[in-house]
């Protein structure tokens, strides 16, 4: 569902991937956050458009997929 929203390299509805992993460079708790925002959804960090929560994924996926959205450069 990620990828309906959100691109790599490009803004879609969402930020790309890429200005995720910049914006949160350095932050150690960047990943544990993520995971449980992609779980829950959210609103207000990037824009009006809210994040629908993807309560289908479960936990440890949410946090491979933070830490892979982390990863890219």
């Amino acid at each position: 569902n990620c990828m309906a929203c959100h691109a790599i390299d490009q803004k879609r509805l969402g930020p790309s991937m890429k200005e995720v992993a910049a914006k949160y460079t350095g932050d150690s708790g960047a990943a544990e956050r993520l995971a449980k925002k992609i779980r829950s959804g959210g609103s207000g960090v990037w824009g009006e458009m809210p994040m629908p929560p993807q309560t289908q994924v479960s936990e440890e996926d949410a946090k491979v997929l933070a830490e892979y959205i982390l990863s890219i450069k």
